[in-house]
């Protein structure tokens, strides 16, 4: 299994699955960090 920064969405995806189970009341947190990581990951080039 290789990690590599070039692809981060799964990466940022399993922290907040496992954020989100460890504490479910930071859904909403979580949710929006998740979001606008993955927007600012799609704006850069």
């Amino acid at each position: 299994m290789e990690i590599s920064i070039a692809n981060p969405e799964p990466l940022i995806a399993l922290i907040a699955g496992v954020l989100v189970l460890v504490m479910p009341r930071l859904l909403n947190y979580v949710v929006a960090i998740y979001l606008i990581a993955i927007g600012i990951l799609g704006l850069v080039p």
